[in-house]
């Protein structure tokens, strides 16, 4: 494994896979607060792929159970491209999110590039294990997982989008802070189908740091690097306002969240983290976004897959 690598920053700011707009803001927001300079102080070497045009949520009448699909595809495959070629260049990938079927392009991106078996922590209050029919608002957001799986009544043209259908097995998913109270019966129904191995949200609420250990844990008897994939979601939207997703009293705090993140982000065999579902329009005021932009870096400073700027 070569470890000691490049930070390469790609931006994909797109709602179109949301429930509403808000989620397209978040890496100009993440930008705006600073933080490339703040991965710059941390002595961490950089490469800034920029940010993809815009694409701001709108109805998708057409396609009511799947919507804008064609524009999440076309989005997927361009995030899925530029973090291909980051992967083939030896570099580990930050994806700013946009939401969360920007992840799927992440994942496409690293199983078409690593000759090494990928594993997924999927970081998320929710699974997203739906499929069009199971559920009638058609966000494809929270579909993701489904898709990457390659789950049955999934939308064929967003399954067969990377390099190897289904893109993951089941054994190369944990699924992490999953909150099962927050779980559709479909949800349910394929984690226990699919036997997924899940940390659940009182676990990681209990004790963050051996929640994620456990996490590493399993992922390092089945693959060989590892993508993280934070849905934001998972933190209580009264604790710390961040998400697309304002599930209150509900999912871990602001702390313990990044207690666990900072664990996942410090395992030798990190290949990459996507960040999710953040919507600027949702934060107390500035500071919030400034403050989570500098715990991120925090956690990317210990990483030992990132080389250090002057090393």
């Amino acid at each position: 494994m070569s470890l000691g690598k490049t930070l390469a920053v790609i931006g994909v700011p797109t709602s179109a896979g949301a429930f509403a707009p808000g989620q397209e803001q978040a890496p100009s927001s993440l930008r705006e607060a600073g933080l490339m300079r703040l991965l710059a102080g941390a002595g961490i070497a950089l490469r800034d792929d920029g940010d993809r045009a815009v694409w701001r949520w709108r109805p998708d009448r057409e396609n009511r159970r799947a919507q804008n699909l064609d524009v999440v595809i076309d989005i997927v495959r361009d995030t899925a491209r530029r973090v291909a070629a980051a992967v083939a260049a030896g570099e580990t990938t930050l994806v700013l999110g946009g939401d969360c079927t920007v992840g799927i392009g992440t994942v496409a991106g690293h199983v078409a590039s690593s000759r090494e078996r990928i594993g997924l922590i999927y970081f998320d209050s929710h699974a997203d294990l739906n499929v069009p029919s199971s559920v009638h608002e058609g966000a494809l957001d929270w579909m993701g997982l489904a898709h990457m799986l390659g789950e049955d009544e999934a939308a064929p043209e967003l399954v067969g989008v990377g390099s190897r259908v289904p893109l993951l097995e089941s054994d190369q998913v944990v699924v992490f802070g999953w909150g099962p109270d927050q779980a559709t019966p479909f949800e349910r129904a394929a984690i226990e189908r699919r036997q997924l191995a899940v940390v659940a949200v009182d676990q990681v609420a209990a004790d963050p740091e051996a929640a994620a250990l456990e996490a590493r844990r399993v992922m390092a008897e089945r693959c060989d690097r590892i993508v993280v994939h934070f849905d934001v979601d998972v933190i209580d939207f009264i604790d710390t306002p961040l998400s697309e997703n304002w599930g209150r009293n509900e999912g871990v705090t602001y702390a313990q969240a990044l207690r666990a993140l900072h664990v996942l982000l410090a395992d030798p065999a990190l290949a990459g983290l996507t960040i999710t579902e953040l919507n600027p329009d949702h934060t107390e005021d500035e500071s919030t976004i400034k403050r989570f932009t500098q715990a991120i870096v925090d956690g990317l400073a210990r990483a030992p897959t990132i080389r250090r700027s002057d090393s």
